[in-house]
């Protein structure tokens, strides 16, 4: 199966400082695609209460758009993927 390279880059908002439900079911989702993550790097920000994270992946397309459109749905939490040619 051919597979691509994407970044996928995710904000996460916190509620009054304190980590949502959100982030908890991010990283069961997370661990669920561990087997096409090539790399993961977490900064919180707390002067603005969030925390920005990078996920390089190599995987098939679909599976790339699956985990995207979930992480996407949590709430508080915004991503955007981008991919190679």
């Amino acid at each position: 199966m051919e597979t691509r390279v994407a970044l996928m880059s995710i904000l996460v908002e916190e509620s009054e400082g304190h980590p949502s439900d959100s982030v908890r079911q991010m990283n069961e989702l997370l661990h669920e695609y561990g087997q096409y993550i090539i790399g993961r790097m977490g900064i919180p920000y707390h002067a603005k209460h969030v925390n920005i994270i990078s996920i390089a992946m190599d995987a098939p397309q679909d599976a790339i758009s699956a985990l995207s459109g979930k992480i996407g749905r949590l709430q508080g939490v915004t991503v955007k993927t981008t991919y190679t040619k």
